[in-house]
């Protein structure tokens, strides 16, 4: 009887190739492709699937969850990889993942494959995310077995075993670059943009105008936020999806959200990255400056350096592990008084917040303000401040 394989299929060259060579080993394929978000023709899938050797094809529709449990927990905590990626494939890696889990377990499936590279980050992503949550299922990763790379060199290797074995892909001339798209994101690498000094082809970019052809007039929106979480957008009520869905129109249509990085892949190699992620970049920077208002400045403090670890351990993908599930806690109770709304106004690029409400709010006009505050602050008071806060320093100057 032949082993069941669940083999997460993006029904391209790759794992369409993959899955064919998979099935002449004997294995029982079970395609699996979850949508993220990202545009796709998912009704010819599952005939290319089966058309490629495999015997039955599942897709899960992940968008709101993904943005729920996945995208919004990273905006509450304002995590961005080395202060400027929004690890929008980095958060969808681990929500696909677990599904392949549930699947595997309900359809009896031992083992898994991908047709990540032996140079990238998702290999990780996917692999410890079914090592945490199904340590005994066995993975198969063609790209890093000898006996597949000696066979398949390059593109055009698989090109003509797709067309010997009639499997239905796209031959034509591949774009010079490489995209994956989700609800949070757009990200480009390799071909083209391999050399850091390549500036992107305007063509390129797919979610936003540039933002000099962006409109001239400005546009103010207000974002309502609970604990951390939008929840309105301009007084309507929206689900997550929903949500950010608005807010990638809103961003798209005046340039927001643009990132040109080069960063640190887990693997350890430098990579470079060109990222659209335009209602991200406006559904965190309302959130970054409620914050302001409503989180005390130590507890703040003590947040932010955790920020580059939560970050890390997210693009590293370790999502599910016993660290991940401390910050979680952590952020649920930092972000306990995260209330409240945000005006910000879009123009050519820029989210500037311009004006924010808070009811748990922390600031205190009166004892904040220049003019007369009635005696709500003792300015006498600062002067021992000041002087305990000194003698450290004194102290310091006499031994010197």
């Amino acid at each position: 009887m032949a082993e069941k394989l669940i083999l997460l299929y993006s029904g391209g060259l790759d794992t369409s190739v993959i899955c064919k060579w998979l099935a002449d080993q004997d294995y029982e394929i079970i395609c699996y492709a979850a949508d993220v978000g990202q545009r796709e023709e998912w009704d010819s899938m599952e005939k290319k699937a089966l058309a490629s050797g495999a015997k039955k094809m599942i897709i899960s529709d992940l968008k709101e969850k993904f943005v729920k449990d996945f995208c919004f927990p990273a905006l509450r905590f304002n995590a961005k990889y080395e202060g400027r990626y929004f690890l929008g494939t980095s958060l969808a890696r681990p929500c696909i993942a677990e599904e392949l889990v549930r699947i595997a377990k309900e359809e009896g499936a031992t083992t898994f494959a991908h047709g990540a590279t032996g140079k990238g980050n998702d290999q990780v992503r996917f692999e410890l995310t079914v090592a945490a949550l199904a340590p005994k299922m066995k993975v198969i990763a063609p790209w890093r077995m000898k006996e597949f790379t000696e066979t398949f060199k390059g593109r055009n290797d698989l090109i003509d075993y797709a067309a010997k074995h009639n499997i239905p892909v796209k031959a034509s001339k591949k774009k010079p670059w490489s995209s994956d798209e989700n609800s949070l994101h757009i990200s480009f690498e390799a071909g083209v943009l391999e050399d850091p000094a390549y500036c992107p082809d305007k063509e390129m970019f797919e979610l936003s105008v540039d933002p000099k052809d962006a409109p001239d007039a400005a546009e103010i929106i207000e974002v309502e936020y609970e604990k951390g979480i939008p929840v309105k957008l301009n007084g309507e009520a929206l689900s997550p999806l929903k949500m950010l869905e608005a807010c990638n129109k809103l961003g798209g249509k005046h340039g927001i959200g643009r990132i040109d990085m080069v960063e640190s892949r887990f693997v350890g190699m430098k990579s470079r990255g060109v990222y659209e992620t335009p209602g991200g970049a406006i559904l965190y920077e309302g959130h970054r400056d409620l914050e302001g208002i409503s989180m005390d400045r130590d507890l703040m403090h003590l947040r932010d350096t955790l920020i580059p670890r939560f970050a890390q351990l997210t693009y590293y993908g370790f999502w599910f592990c016993r660290e991940m599930d401390a910050l979680m806690a952590f952020m649920e109770e930092s972000q306990r008084y995260v209330t409240g709304k945000v005006k910000l106004e879009l123009y050519k690029g820029n989210a500037t917040v311009i004006g924010r409400e808070c009811p748990a709010s922390l600031y205190d006009e009166m004892i904040a303000s220049m003019e007369d505050d009635g005696g709500a602050y003792d300015q006498t008071d600062a002067t021992g401040f000041i002087r305990l806060q000194g003698l450290p320093l004194r102290a310091h100057a006499r031994r010197k």
